[in-house]
């Protein structure tokens, strides 16, 4: 299982901080999760759509529960 290791909330420049750290330890495995759906023929494009409109349904989720 993959260990994330987010100890610390961002410093002063959070968005920067966040979207490094949050790249650091996420795009390994998004990779490795594209790689092995393409070696399986669906297409990467569609599984890239995938993880975005993923992200953004999660997103949209928080903002309804904070409401």
């Amino acid at each position: 299982m993959t260990k994330f290791n987010f100890d610390r909330p961002p410093g002063d420049d959070a968005a920067v901080d966040m979207l490094a750290e949050c790249q650091r330890q996420l795009l390994p495995l998004i990779r490795e999760i594209v790689q092995a759906a393409v070696a399986a023929g669906w297409s990467e494009e569609d599984v890239l759509l995938g993880f975005v409109d993923l992200a953004w349904d999660l997103y949209e989720k928080r903002r309804d529960d904070l409401q």
